[in-house]
């Protein structure tokens, strides 16, 4: 805390003032009330962000979340004890103020200020300096700070509400429903990934955070649903870049009878609905891995390709001629392709890692990545026609993977022996490979209808739309590891809060 602000405090206190009252009437956002004609009397709140003192008159600003906007504090209006009440104020401070909008001499539009109330006394003041790698790191630790200081980032963050808010609105005109699934299973479901562990106390069990939300909405699908979704966290014990956190919030949907191709042309008019919706246009800037920004057109044809053939046309490998992963690690080898742990991945999870080692960063227009491998998609069908192949897309969009959909495995005995197939691999060392999951193979046994799913990360198409090249800078509280105390001093004293 701040020894002058405790200071002023106290004296605030002294003079029977209560500095954190529990209520303020408002009649107006700042915003709101800048509109209005002159003359009209409003009550309006926010934190005081300028404060300048003349004598006997004093301009201040507040701030509340629709903007700012001035306020003209006078000695003959409010009497001089009052007046003087303003030197117990420093920025920070959160303020009601009584008055009357009018325009002065520079043309600005202010209130003319008959009374004002404290309504939160700050007793440290608002960073100063914002400068560099450090500031960032007080931006992803103290987001509050950022949003006060920064006004496109409380905007980002309101996008980020309201591109949700459109998308939920567009489920529900599609007839969809939303669901509430699991966060805790006892089995790591539903994707190619290592989980958090962690345990049940009263059960005395350990169980895994969910890696996807997938396999409870399909067994949903069995139990009579036919269009499910839900917008939730997932977690991924895994490595953390720009483009990847641990703890990401996901959207997956499920339609009984599609398949794939029918969740690509949803998928098209999904985003043209929320484009328009969201920022009026299907044409829009997005920076790449590199921070370069590229023109991309949402409303042209979207291109659909098969891995194999992107692979084959980036690096002249066609892993399909390979039996089996030793033998597609030598070639890449031989190409001189790094892959760090080539030796131990599996053979999908080693397609997947050429496509985004030789492919993945040459995508920036929307395009449908089509027919992986099924090595690399245990819950997803057969190709009718190849049955090295699924019924699978990924929408890819200036290198950042947004979307992955296919039409699902129904087929309960393939299903339980692609799991064992993938928990073999994960005997081998392959931790990302899928486990066994006997009770979601039991519910397919059951009867479950063709469908298609589909899944979309959340931050990575807030990231793309709002020009960010690092996925903290869409999360509003992001994880970050815990500082040590003479770190935090030292923070401290160079933001000079």
């Amino acid at each position: 805390m701040d020894h002058d602000r405790l200071k002023k405090l106290e004296k605030i206190k002294a003079l029977g003032v209560n500095p954190y009252p529990g209520k303020f009437n408002r009649s107006h956002h700042l915003l709101d009330a800048k509109a209005s004609e002159e003359g009209t009397r409003v009550q309006i709140a926010g934190r005081m962000m300028t404060f300048r003192d003349m004598g006997k008159i004093t301009f201040a600003h507040l701030q509340d979340d629709s903007g700012q906007m001035q306020m003209v504090f006078r000695t003959d209006d409010l009497g001089k004890d009052r007046y003087d009440f303003l030197k117990l104020l420093d920025l920070g401070d959160y303020l009601g103020v009584e008055g009357d909008i009018f325009v002065t001499k520079k043309g600005e539009v202010s209130v003319l200020v008959r009374a004002f109330q404290l309504l939160s006394k700050a007793l440290l003041p608002l960073p100063e300096k914002w400068h560099g790698l450090k500031d960032k790191e007080i931006a992803y630790r103290q987001r509050y700070l950022d949003m006060i200081s920064n006004r496109e980032t409380l905007d980002r963050f309101y996008f980020r509400s309201n591109f949700i808010r459109a998308l939920r609105e567009f489920y529900w005109q599609e007839g969809f429903v939303e669901l509430e699934c699991p966060y805790l299973s006892s089995t790591a479901s539903g994707a190619l990934a290592k989980p958090f562990k962690t345990h049940h106390n009263a059960l005395d069990h350990d169980f895994y955070l969910r890696i996807a939300i997938e396999t409870y909405q399909k067994e949903a699908i069995v139990g009579g649903f036919e269009k499910t979704f839900e917008i939730g966290k997932v977690f991924r014990n895994e490595g953390m870049d720009p483009s990847h956190l641990q703890e990401f919030t996901m959207c997956e949907h499920y339609a009984a009878y599609w398949d794939y191709i029918d969740n690509m042309n949803f998928t098209e008019r999904m985003f043209h609905h929320l484009l328009n919706q969201s920022l009026g246009t299907r044409k829009v800037q997005i920076l790449d891995r590199d921070g370069k920004l590229h023109d991309v057109d949402f409303g042209k044809t979207w291109r659909r390709v098969s891995m194999r053939e992107l692979i084959k046309e980036d690096c002249g490998i066609d892993f399909r001629t390979y039996k089996n992963a030793q033998d597609l690690a030598k070639a890449i080898e031989q190409k001189s392709i790094h892959i760090e742990g080539l030796k131990k991945l599996g053979f999908g999870n080693l397609v997947d890692q050429l496509y985004k080692k030789v492919s993945r960063p040459k995508l920036i227009q929307p395009t449908f990545l089509m027919e992986h491998p099924v090595e690399l998609s245990p819950l997803a069908r057969r190709n009718d026609e190849n049955l090295e192949i699924v019924d699978r897309f990924q929408l890819v969009v200036s290198g950042w993977e947004i979307v992955n959909a296919y039409s699902e495995l129904v087929d309960p005995i393939d299903q339980a022996q692609r799991l064992e197939d993938q928990a073999e691999a994960k005997g081998a060392g392959d931790e990302d490979a899928h486990g066994k999951d006997d009770d979601f193979v039991t519910a397919m046994e059951h009867g479950m209808p063709p469908q298609s799913g589909w899944g979309m990360g959340i931050d990575r198409i807030v990231a793309l739309l709002t020009q960010q090249d690092n996925l903290k800078d869409v999360v509003l509280f992001p994880l970050m590891r815990p500082r040590q105390a003479d770190e935090l001093e030292e923070v401290l004293e160079e933001t000079e809060l």
